[in-house]
């Protein structure tokens, strides 16, 4: 393996603050096993260095981990060539010789969750619990869609004439460009490869520039479990090179297809890109969840949730809830039940600790965020009821906010980071057009015991995942997407698998009656 900087360091972090354990003085080491622990790119089946090198960060600590080929337009035109090749050949297997490969990679992904565990929680930061489920969740696509290969059925449908048949073929549209986000570095690569392999589709992935050891990773896995070379390719590069290889991937010819997901603005650029050639594109863009809390909601459960749909991965996903909106009958008991929550059960530390559920934000600009955000709160007239602070590095402390109000930029727009502001409100309806009021809808939230309610509020949310009763949300079996501006398509469930098929109408004529 070139270029490989195995992390032997004294965590930066020095201060013991109350949240932050002294066992952040510790040393940290990823000891991974080495065949996973890639570090070039990979393009038809080989593993293929670049002209220069990226550094891999751990966001906890700040010092080098890995060294990771920078590959550029070049290489991103190769894969793409290369992806292209190969489908000519993989769109010819059958459904279930895919559905066996595809079992093959999930096995191997069950079998190594420990170590892949591990890739995530150094370069993401993720506690390992969280990482060890993420690895679990990222198979489960696979487990899926190995499933789902055999299940893609066209239609027969009743003929006008009696001399012709009338046929719908569903076939694969062709190379997918995969350009995934650093929160899920191999969930979010999997949920979209598992459908697009499944279908018949070819596949360039350009993973997060903070994340690409889970997205080689999964690599090394695939060319274990016998995918065929070309069929997955993977293009990591830096941030600085990002821009030209994400217009290759978004606007050569030979590419069919485009699923992004990540901020609604960057999404909004690949459109752009992507409209002279008329891909198909799938878009999971931004979030800005609402929780809303009701008179009739069980609290306790209620205050489970919040912690939940929250505080995992330190508040970085698309589906976190944004703004808490709790009614007035039961706003000061929920209050003093979530304080209770954050102070006994959140801990920040480095993820490999085994007490941490907190680990850092993915890097300064994240945290700089979150403290304008309760910077602006508080000027606005908000309490820092917890928290509040900015650690050392890019940790930073959960923090909950009371008396905010909807005017406040923690309200306005996506924090993605461990910030908890809650809004007082009275009715059903006040609740309804706050939450409402947002040009973005991936994923809501709301808690009560009134049937009717449930349902008139399910139904008004303007959102594409609605969670009642429920803080985790996210399966398999499920679609997972949003509506407004939080994208295009939808992942996961039947319906995944769609956004990688075209449908063909085939008219058999000349038949005799």
């Amino acid at each position: 393996m070139s270029a490989i900087c195995v992390l032997r360091t004294r965590c930066f972090l020095r201060q013991v603050l109350p949240g932050l354990p002294a066992a952040m003085q510790r040393h940290y080491s990823l000891d991974v096993s080495s065949p996973l622990l890639r570090t070039q790119g990979y393009v038809d089946g080989r593993w293929v260095s670049a002209a220069s090198v990226f550094p891999v960060v751990d966001p906890a600590t700040g010092q080098e981990i890995a060294r990771v080929s920078d590959c550029g337009p070049t290489e991103a035109k190769q894969a793409v060539d290369a992806a292209y090749k190969a489908f000519q050949s993989w769109k010819q297997y059958s459904a279930k010789e895919r559905s066996v490969l595809l079992r093959k990679w999930f096995d191997l992904l069950t079998l190594h969750k420990e170590d892949l565990a591990k890739l995530i929680t150094f370069e993401c930061g993720k506690p390992m619990q969280e990482s060890l489920g993420e690895i679990a969740y990222s198979a489960s696509f696979l487990e899926w869609f190995s499933e789902e290969a055999r299940r893609v059925y066209g239609d027969i449908v009743p003929s006008p004439a009696k001399d012709r048949k009338i046929l719908l073929l569903k076939q694969p549209v062709g190379v997918a460009s995969i350009i995934t986000p650093w929160n899920f570095p191999s969930a979010m690569i999997t949920r979209k490869v598992g459908a697009a392999l499944a279908a018949g589709c070819t596949v360039v992935v350009k993973p997060a520039e903070d994340t690409p050891l889970s997205a080689l990773a999964l690599a090394e896995l695939a060319e274990q479990a016998g995918i065929p070379a070309g069929v997955f390719n993977v293009v990591p590069c830096s941030r600085e090179r990002t821009p030209s290889v994400g217009e290759v991937l978004c606007t050569d010819p030979l590419v069919a297809k485009i699923s992004f997901t990540g901020s609604t603005a960057t999404g909004k650029v690949l459109l752009r890109l992507a409209a002279d050639t008329v891909k198909k594109a799938s878009m999971e863009l931004g979030g800005h969840a609402p929780f809303i809390v009701f008179d009739s909601a069980d609290v306790d459960l209620a205050v489970r949730g919040a912690m939940a749909s929250k505080f995992r991965n330190s508040g970085q996903t698309c589906v976190c809830s944004n703004r808490f909106l709790v009614q007035s009958g039961i706003y000061e008991r929920f209050m003093e039940k979530l304080s209770v929550a954050m102070d006994t059960e959140l801990r920040l530390g480095h993820g490999s600790e085994p007490g941490t559920t907190q680990g850092p934000l993915i890097n300064a600009r994240a945290a700089d965020k979150v403290v304008h955000q309760i910077s602006d709160a508080v000027s606005r007239g908000a309490k820092v009821l917890r928290g509040g602070k900015r650690l050392e590095g890019s940790f930073m402390e959960p923090t909950l906010l009371g008396d905010v109000t909807a005017d406040m930029l923690c309200t306005r727009e996506e924090t993605f980071g461990p910030l908890l502001p809650v809004i007082r409100f009275n009715t059903e309806a006040e609740a309804l057009a706050i939450a409402n009021a947002s040009t973005v809808g991936l994923a809501g939230y709301f808690y009560s015991q009134d049937v009717g309610q449930i349902w008139r509020v399910a139904e008004a949310l303007e959102v594409g995942i609605v969670g009642a009763n429920e803080g985790l949300l996210s399966t398999p079996e499920a679609t997972f997407g949003g509506v407004k501006q939080s994208g295009l398509g939808r992942e996961g469930s039947k319906y995944g698998i769609e956004e990688y098929l075209e449908i063909k109408y085939m008219c058999f004529g000349g038949l005799k009656p």
